[in-house]
């Protein structure tokens, strides 16, 4: 089968950022400068970065949401994208997931967050057949901590689990994502996951807590930590690559390969917007090179350029324009399809 697209499950979110003129004490008043909604969330940001780039294959947005003010937000958004909202599965008695997000220009963000209908997401919401039904070539599921349902812990295996290894049998490539949590589970449940997945997409903080290899959070990751934590994780069961990224670099290791790491320029700080969702944008870009056959090298350039992208804008996709805009010489190696 000549498989093409991406199905992009797990967490919608509405944020509502505040940008505040400061964190106040206890008791005390702080003033909204400005507020805006926008949509976030790991499938959420990941199908509407790859929607922005203008992708030629088809994308498929996964989830749960309500039947409320916030979901008609996530809908308007798909829909405003051109993306279906057939999978989009509302809940009639819970409320869609939301963050009030408190930002501080030059300072901190602070996160208040309800998982709402998230949190309700199920393997029974991925029906008999839905797979082997699909003709995409990649399934995502993000984020792992942050999906009560198949985060859950049941007769030595878990809900996400569950659902890759039916992805993997139906002959889709499975990418997973984490969320940075503070799970006393959270290497447990990446480790019932691990044989199911392909690609595990993470940033430092989550591959340390993965693998439980020690990190200084103070300091930037020193290589040798990044590539003992993929080493660690590939050695638990994943079956092709760990992808980790921070700020300052990227790591690419895969099975029986040598570690590619990747420096990129950074951007100045009177031009970021808003950091928030870069990871996603990063991911995206990731998703993007692996179902276009891209080299380890080359994906790693796309997806730290999109990330760049999407931090000169307010919210984690606006500002991420077309591929073909973004970068040409990659636009044209993958374009057309058969």
């Amino acid at each position: 089968m000549n498989r093409q697209g991406i199905i992009c499950a797990g967490n919608w979110i509405v944020d509502i950022v505040h940008e505040i003129d400061q964190w106040p004490n206890k008791s005390e008043l702080a003033t909204i400068l400005r507020e805006k909604n926008g949509v976030g969330g790991g499938a959420a940001n990941v199908v509407m970065a790859l929607s922005h780039l203008d992708c030629d294959f088809p994308l498929v947005p996964f989830g749960a949401i309500g039947q409320d003010d916030h979901s008609r937000i996530i809908l308007d958004a798909c829909m405003a994208l051109d993306l279906p909202i057939d999978h989009l599965i509302r809940r009639s008695d819970i409320p869609t997931a939301h963050t009030h997000v408190m930002s501080v220009p030059g300072d901190s963000r602070t996160f208040f967050y309800h998982g709402g209908a998230n949190d309700s997401l199920s393997q029974q919401d991925f029906t008999t057949g839905f797979f082997a039904q699909s003709n995409a070539r990649i399934f995502y599921l993000g984020y792992l901590m942050l999906l009560e349902q198949l985060d859950r812990i049941e007769n030595g295996t878990s809900g996400a689990a569950q659902i890759l290894a039916r992805a993997q049998k139906a002959g889709l490539t499975t990418c997973v994502d984490l969320v940075s949590a503070s799970s006393e589970n959270f290497s447990t449940i990446v480790s019932y996951a691990a044989p199911y997945i392909n690609y595990l997409i993470v940033n430092e903080v989550e591959a340390c807590r993965a693998s439980q290899i020690p990190l200084a959070t103070d300091t930037v990751p020193p290589d040798v930590t990044l590539i003992e934590a993929a080493r660690t994780l590939l050695a638990s069961g994943i079956n092709d690559a760990v992808i980790i990224h921070c700020p300052e670099k990227a790591l690419w290791l895969g099975q029986n390969a040598e570690p590619i790491l990747m420096r990129p320029d950074r951007l100045p700080p009177e031009a970021i917007v808003s950091p928030v969702g870069a990871g996603d944008a990063f991911c995206s870009g990731i998703l993007y090179g692996i179902h276009e056959g891209l080299s380890p090298d080359k994906t790693l350039i796309l997806a730290h350029t999109i990330a760049t992208a999407s931090m000169t804008g307010v919210t984690a996709t606006e500002s991420i324009p077309p591929l073909k805009q973004l970068m040409p010489e990659v636009f044209d190696q993958t374009q057309p399809h058969d």
